[in-house]
């Protein structure tokens, strides 16, 4: 039994590995959310549930829930398709000893330099696999898009480019910023930035689909 996502090449990947879109953004998004939720509400929190004071300051509960956010998320992901999602399981490892760190020794620099390690990770990764012939995007774009070679390896490039760029505005971010100002950016301003590099690929993947390619051979005959 494969404990994580199957390769893009192997045809069982589709048949055993499909979630409904909409579930997968929740549980994506549902522990930033919780992040942001309990960093903004974490005194009426410690009061509704003073077990959580405990913990800390507002940023402690918040990364103390973020991490079982966290762990709720992967094990949902585990129940429904059996498989866990490489990259969210990157992330999620790295959320639970960074948090891990950040509450033992109170000191929230460790949370706020998770997003920095994930996407240098992610991207040295993406770039590293190019350099050894791998276009490793594949693992997570391939349900959504068939590219060919060429455009695979473009992807890839450009998203591991742009793990490297997430990862230098953290750093700025948290650095030169207050610790709210930093979760509101890492839960409403990461978002709409990925999106609108995600949405200015179109142009790239539509040239390499391989299902348009096909559209115009058939049109063509």
């Amino acid at each position: 039994m494969n404990i994580l996502e199957r390769d893009p090449s192997d045809p069982q990947k589709q048949k055993k590995e499909g979630v409904n879109p909409l579930l997968k953004l929740v549980l994506e998004l549902g522990p930033l959310l919780v992040f942001f939720f309990a960093n903004a509400r974490g005194e009426w929190l410690t009061q509704k549930f003073p077990a959580l004071g405990e913990l800390g300051g507002p940023i402690f509960v918040a990364t103390g829930l973020f991490m079982a956010a966290t762990a709720i998320a992967l094990i949902a992901s585990w129940l429904l398709t059996r498989t866990l999602p490489i990259m969210p399981l990157v992330s999620g490892v790295v959320v639970l000893i960074f948090g891990a760190l950040t509450l033992y020794l109170q000191d929230d620099i460790f949370i706020k330099m998770k997003p920095t390690i994930v996407n240098t990770l992610f991207g040295c990764v993406l770039l590293g696999g190019l350099f050894f012939g791998k276009s490793l995007l594949g693992y997570v774009f391939d349900s959504a898009f068939s590219l060919d070679a060429e455009g695979w390896r473009k992807l890839t490039f450009r998203w591991g480019l742009f793990f490297l760029f997430l990862a230098l505005v953290n750093e700025v971010v948290w650095r030169n910023f207050s610790t709210d100002a930093w979760v509101t950016f890492k839960v409403w301003g990461i978002m709409p930035i990925t999106l609108l590099f995600t949405f200015s690929q179109m142009p790239l993947i539509m040239r390499h689909s391989l299902e348009e390619k096909a559209k115009e051979e058939n049109a063509g005959k």
